[in-house]
């Protein structure tokens, strides 16, 4: 298999996993909240340690074969600042009134009223296609120049939005009583994963260098710090379960270190 094709099989399946979320919702009756908790949590310390041990590193590195050190070390900073500006900028869009990291349950929607459920849905839908936008940018970058780190980031993007996928799937569901309607419209939204994965490289690849792949990888770095202080953490927090959010962060920093130990 070719890096293109790893990469962006890599990024298909991390936005696949919005439909896994919709699977929850089809086949159970209560939400596992403490599992969601802890899920966010480590799907967020995997990526801060990617981000700050391995990303800015080779950043830098990459840099560095054009510019000596100093500068290649603050001209990774500020890509990185540019990925966080980034990320904030596509937030711009997301309408507030439907936040698709929200607590969402399955057992709180029953009273709620039909035409309210689907509009709910359909926007949550739409902020969650917004947010995977970026997101398919950083798995299929990050794994077209190294497989191991993107297959981690992978993992770590497809665990968050198990429950993006609960947040569409549960008022659609709802409001159609259709599961195949939640299910499809929930797994589309996480679609555009790979369709900025492909954007991505149709714009990029012609100019690939060592420069740009440094720039590459601290934006990438700034878009996933960004993602896990803005949105999975304050959501893992919100289930109630606090230390299982906490100890999902450390298990994820732990795991993700060992992980890439055997892999290089």
């Amino acid at each position: 298999m070719s890096q293109f094709s790893a990469a962006m099989l890599m990024s298909l399946i991390a936005g696949g996993a919005t439909a896994i979320g919709s699977l929850m919702v089809m086949f159970g009756n209560k939400t596992n909240t403490r599992f969601l908790s802890f899920a966010l949590g480590f799907s967020a310390g995997i990526m801060v340690y990617i981000s700050i041990a391995c990303l800015l590193p080779e950043s830098v590195e990459y840099l560095s074969y054009e510019l000596d050190t100093v500068k290649a070390g603050l001209l990774s900073i500020v890509f990185m600042l540019i990925g966080i500006a980034l990320s904030a900028v596509i937030d711009t869009f997301v309408p507030e009134f439907e936040n698709p990291h929200s607590l969402k349950k399955v057992e709180d929607t029953h009273d709620k009223n039909i035409n309210s459920l689907y509009r709910v849905g359909v926007m949550s839908a739409v902020a969650i296609a917004i947010h995977n936008f970026p997101e398919g940018i950083a798995t299929f970058m990050t794994g077209y120049g190294d497989i191991s780190k993107g297959m981690s980031i992978a993992f770590a993007v497809a665990l968050h939005n198990i429950p993006e996928g609960i947040a569409v799937s549960i008022p659609l569901y709802y409001a159609t009583g259709s599961r195949k309607k939640a299910f499809v419209l929930s797994a589309l939204s996480g679609l555009t994963e790979p369709l900025g994965a492909l954007l991505a490289y149709l714009i990029l690849a012609p100019f690939m260098s060592d420069y740009l792949m440094g720039a590459i990888y601290s934006a990438i770095a700034g878009i996933m710090l960004y993602i896990s202080f803005d949105e999975l953490l304050p959501a893992s927090r919100q289930y109630g379960h606090e230390h299982s959010s906490v100890f999902g962060v450390m298990i994820g920093i732990a795991v993700i270190a060992v992980g890439l130990l055997f892999t290089h």
